[in-house]
């Protein structure tokens, strides 16, 4: 028997263990690194989700999604050692923003994105930031009361959105045969639905309020009652990059252990009263302790 024979393979061995360990990490991303050569982080968000993400009338992004965001830049900065850290923001699509963050156009994603196992597989998310449904805005006192009355009307939906994709679903459970037609974005949803050229506009229904008092007649349209779909909203990031998240996810808990998501929170939905219970218990559950 060569004796040579068991030495050659542990050698062997531990050199594949060499070059591998080294190839792991190059495959994992640094984002805090990467921001801090930069001294600047490149955010997408939403320009017409209002109230959680949207393009005020002074040009900037604005909206609850944002202020939230605003303490996680804070936190990534503190992290990275980069005490006036510039901000890129980037406006996108839901499926645009995804795309960003996976190609590392965008370190950040602050809309109003829904975490998913499908776009899981290309990024990664914070904790949850909120929890919303869908539903459906009509033109009040008319044809649509309830989503039995959707057979045969016209239904947008944006394209590429968490909501497109449990629309159909419904629609084929429920066996309504509807027309869905896919749209660009929220503006266009609402006025199509003024002109008659849609009957129903899917969408989160926080969002949907939002656009509806954004209306040319904001009293003419309505909210059906009827829930589209369960939303557990959250930032995207960079797939695989542990410590980026860590940080992303300590300025969220330490928003909501500390009760600044009481004022954040009243800013943007101080209308619509309290959170609902199953809101105030996400950020109890989401409150990291040091």
């Amino acid at each position: 028997m060569n004796r040579l024979l068991p030495r050659f393979l542990v050698g062997l061995a531990l050199a594949a263990l060499a070059t591998a360990i080294p190839a792991a990490a190059q495959g994992a991303p640094d984002t805090l690194a990467r921001i801090k050569a930069a001294k600047r982080i490149n955010v997408a968000f939403s320009g017409d989700s209002l109230p959680f993400s949207f393009v005020d009338k002074d040009s900037a992004p604005a909206g609850y999604s944002i202020d939230l965001c605003r303490k996680v830049i804070g936190q990534i900065g503190q992290a990275a050692g980069v005490a006036d850290l510039k901000v890129n923001w980037l406006v996108g699509t839901a499926a645009e923003r995804i795309q960003m963050v996976a190609s590392a156009k965008a370190d950040l994603d602050c809309g109003n994105t829904t975490a998913t196992q499908t776009r899981a597989q290309t990024v990664d998310f914070s904790a949850l930031v909120f929890v919303e449904s869908g539903g459906f805005l009509v033109v009040g006192g008319g044809p649509v009361q309830r989503v039995a009355d959707l057979g045969a009307k016209r239904i947008g939906v944006i394209a590429g959105t968490t909501t497109e994709a449990r629309l159909v679903q419904m629609l084929k459970e429920r066996m309504v045969n509807a027309t869905v037609i896919k749209l660009k974005d929220g503006n266009e949803g609402v006025a199509m639905l003024e002109s008659g050229s849609l009957d129903a506009f899917a969408s989160d229904k926080i969002k949907l309020v939002g656009l509806g008092a954004q209306a040319r007649e904001p009293g003419k349209l309505a909210l059906l009652n009827d829930d589209l779909s369960y939303e557990p909203l959250a930032f995207a990031l960079p797939r695989g990059d542990s410590a980026y998240r860590l940080e992303v996810n300590k300025a969220l808990s330490r928003v909501y252990a500390g009760g600044e998501i009481d004022a954040i929170f009243g800013k943007w939905f101080g209308a619509l009263g309290r959170p609902t219970a199953l809101l105030a218990a996400m950020f109890v559950l989401n409150s990291m302790p040091e």
